[in-house]
């Protein structure tokens, strides 16, 4: 299955699917050190965003949350890549300081995806192993 969309950051980025149809906030939700979701009340508590391809419907809270991801990053434990519904200032920023591959506006649902997913940040497509 392919799937395309606005390119928001390009490169690209391939790892398990990790979906939710909850919006994330970096800045004290995801543990820059681990790439653990802190926050307690959202559905991936406890889970790791590192080497996934993290798709949530869009980003919320401070602007620090973009240095949260580029901490992320820094510490080898960032998402492969990012799908967003509506793609938002705070996580484009930080997916593209980054070098995290980010499209948004897919011309499907993300959570018809399974598995693998590879996202291609140069060209929008996104595409799940069959």
């Amino acid at each position: 299955m392919t799937l395309t969309g606005r390119s928001i950051s390009k490169g690209v980025g391939t790892g398990e699917l990790l979906y939710t149809d909850t919006p994330i906030s970096f800045l004290g939700g995801v543990d820059a050190k681990t790439g653990i979701i802190i926050d307690q009340k959202h559905p991936l508590h406890g889970k790791t965003i590192a080497g996934k391809v993290l798709a949530f419907p869009y980003g919320k809270g401070s602007t620090v949350g973009s240095y949260v991801m580029y901490g992320l990053a820094k510490n080898n434990v960032a998402p492969a890549a990012i799908i967003n519904t509506e793609c938002e200032t705070i996580i484009a920023i930080g997916a593209i300081i980054s070098g995290i591959p980010m499209v948004d506006r897919l011309n499907g649902d993300a959570a018809q995806l399974s598995g693998v997913v590879t996202v291609n940040g140069d060209t929008g497509e996104v595409s799940a192993a069959q």
